[in-house]
């Protein structure tokens, strides 16, 4: 059974060729797309030099678009999607690609362990609310792009979320949808966003494209048509 590991990347020279090694490092792994998002960097040479697949987008269309097109590259039955700056933390996607390959669940979601907390919260807050008011299941890693998932169950999906509102669509679609998903509490980290102007507006980013999610979700059938 193949599994592909899709990597979304945007200017992350500096991490993204410790991913790739350390997910070499995972024998249930068969192969690694990276899919460099427009980067202004070294991001797409990095990943290269580190054995992965390269896919280059010339413009940087956001991080859903990039998953979507690694998707529509990977040839695995399974798909894992990783976010590039996990650096060597990265290992730990064995204890999810396995419990997908055990048929635990159908979609499998890594809880990150931050190591410093930033921003207000306002974010993971809403992306908490927004999956527990449309599914009723409480997460505790809201926001966690670090998840493994059967390619079934990603083909059934709509998956038209922009940018930012990846992991949140995934997952309401996939619980109303009745696919099972679990969540595996593991020690990964990544880049720290602090509270400089450009982390706030990040977060800002985040939580506007989850706004225009839960108006998309909740916008009654015809709106809009003539």
């Amino acid at each position: 059974m193949l599994v592909s590991a899709v990597v979304p990347a945007y200017n992350e020279e500096e991490r993204v060729g410790r991913t790739v090694r350390a997910l070499q490092k995972i024998p249930t792994l068969g192969e690694i797309i990276v899919v460099d998002d427009g980067s202004a960097d070294r991001t797409a040479v990095e990943a290269w030099k580190a054995g992965a697949v390269i896919c280059r987008r010339s413009i940087n269309g956001g991080k859903s678009e990039a998953m979507r097109e690694g998707a529509r590259l990977a040839k695995g039955e399974i798909l894992a999607f990783v976010d590039a700056d996990l650096q060597e933390t990265a290992q730990e996607f064995k204890w999810l690609i396995d419990a997908v390959i055990n048929d635990e669940a159908d979609m499998v979601i890594a809880g990150l362990k931050a190591s410093r907390r930033a921003g207000l919260g306002l974010t993971k807050a809403l992306a908490f609310w927004t999956i527990y008011i449309s599914t009723g299941m409480k997460m505790s890693a809201p926001l966690s792009g670090q998840r493994v998932l059967k390619r079934a169950l990603y083909e059934s999906l709509n998956f038209s979320a922009d940018r930012y509102a990846a992991e949140v669509a995934l997952t309401v679609e996939s619980l109303q949808r009745g696919f099972r998903v679990k969540e595996i509490p593991l020690q990964m980290s990544h880049r720290f966003h602090g509270n400089d102007l450009q982390s706030f507006m990040h977060r800002g980013q985040q939580f506007y494209d989850l706004l225009k999610l839960i108006v998309a979700t909740n916008r009654p059938a015809g709106a809009g048509e003539r």
